[in-house]
């Protein structure tokens, strides 16, 4: 029993820890039940499936499925399983960095009070869990936007020399970049196979997240269709995205005053707190030691969040 009190301040950080393990081994377990179904599926033959007419907008909102508890837990922390295979680690890292992160918080402030110290531990990993994930995502997506105007031009410039459009996505998606090349292959890789072009293409675009890329399969939808060459579209697809690219440099340009600002505002109180952390201990100890001190911490660190994600809503906001 003497070693009971000892242990307490640890049992938060255990019990955190335990739930993200328990979150990430169920959804490990829903991925790979998920994957051996859908295997399944794929390996029975469809013969006598009736054909179905083409869907021509990829725009239009995908039926929602019921996902299990812990996919829908893990998707409060930014993470989609859909995509796990587009993270450039493995998607479990971030948790698991996060929940060590929460409980060396919890170890640093041991003099906070648990209703105090706990909660802003599982925000701050919950938070630092989206931003981790949001990041990757706006990276990939980023990457993918600058370069489909070159894939654009490249599939428009085959087919002027007569060369049909899936032979010249599939020259397109060889010579293609990573992430955009990976992603074309496997939309035709799908279509090789059996799977309707219209299905391939919103599902290409739903990966992406991209409106111009949903744009791209609704053009190609209607070609299949339709019959007629969608050279014209794509190259005025293309040049709309290389107009807004530009346009959206030029917007960062004239807010990197403000996007400093916000940096500057937003890390200047944790910087302040530990000059006076290393200079003056005894006088930044009352906001960690007297419970008025709590009340005062407490609200000094929701303002801050409050004024940081105001700050970057009015920031993206007016780059949108």
């Amino acid at each position: 029993m003497g070693g009971l009190p000892a242990a307490l301040p640890w049992l938060p950080w255990g019990l955190w820890l335990a739930a993200m393990m328990a979150c990430v081994l169920l959804a490990l377990r829903s991925r790979a039940r998920d994957r051996r179904r859908d295997a399944r599926v794929a390996a029975v033959a469809r013969a006598g499936r009736p054909a179905r007419a083409t869907e021509l907008s990829a725009f239009r909102p995908r039926r929602r499925e019921r996902r299990p508890l812990a996919v829908r837990a893990l998707g409060l922390l930014g993470a989609d399983l859909a995509r796990a295979d587009l993270y450039p680690v493995p998607w479990w890292i971030v948790p698991a960095v996060a929940a060590v992160a929460a409980g060396a918080f919890l170890t640093v402030t041991t003099d906070i009070p648990g209703i105090v110290s706990i909660p802003l531990s599982i925000a701050g990993g919950v938070l630092l869990c989206r931003a981790a994930f949001g990041w990757m995502t706006e990276r990939r997506q980023a990457r993918q936007l600058r370069q489909f105007p070159d894939i654009l031009a490249a599939i428009v410039r085959a087919v002027s020399v007569g060369i049909p459009v899936l032979e010249a996505m599939r020259g397109a998606a060889r010579e293609a970049p990573e992430p955009t090349g990976p992603e074309m292959s496997r939309m035709l890789h799908q279509f090789s196979i059996g799977v309707p072009l219209d299905e391939c293409l919103r599902e290409m675009a739903a990966r992406s997240g991209l409106p111009e890329y949903r744009f791209f399969a609704t053009a190609l939808a209607l070609q299949a269709q339709t019959g007629a060459s969608p050279r014209a579209t794509l190259e005025g697809l293309a040049d709309v995205i290389r107009k807004r690219l530009a346009l959206k440099a030029r917007g960062y340009a004239l807010a990197s005053e403000a996007r400093a600002s916000a940096a500057v505002l937003a890390v200047l109180p944790a910087v302040l707190g530990l000059l006076l952390w290393l200079t003056n201990r005894s006088y930044i100890r009352l906001l960690f030691s007297d419970p008025a001190g709590h009340a005062i911490l407490s609200l000094a660190a929701g303002s801050l969040a409050m004024g940081v994600v105001t700050m970057r809503a009015i920031i993206r906001r007016t780059l949108t």
